[in-house]
């Protein structure tokens, strides 16, 4: 199955989670990422029930503030 992650292509073996996939794809600072699929970012507390497709597109999102 192929995923595109941030735009790249990634093959795994079957669908998972997105939990599941934040841990393969080794995500790091898990706890801080934004997901993006397919143009809708998730709820956080969905990450274990939302399933990953094949040819779906996922983004990691991390959110920085800044300023003076």
């Amino acid at each position: 199955m192929t995923i595109t992650i941030n735009g790249k292509q990634n093959d795994f073996e079957k669908e998972m989670t997105v939990q599941e996939l934040l841990s393969k794809a080794e995500v790091e600072m898990q706890e801080y990422v934004t997901v993006q699929l397919n143009d809708e970012i998730l709820s956080r507390k969905d990450f274990d029930k939302i399933t990953v497709h094949d040819n779906d597109r996922v983004e990691f999102l991390y959110y920085m503030g800044g300023g003076k």
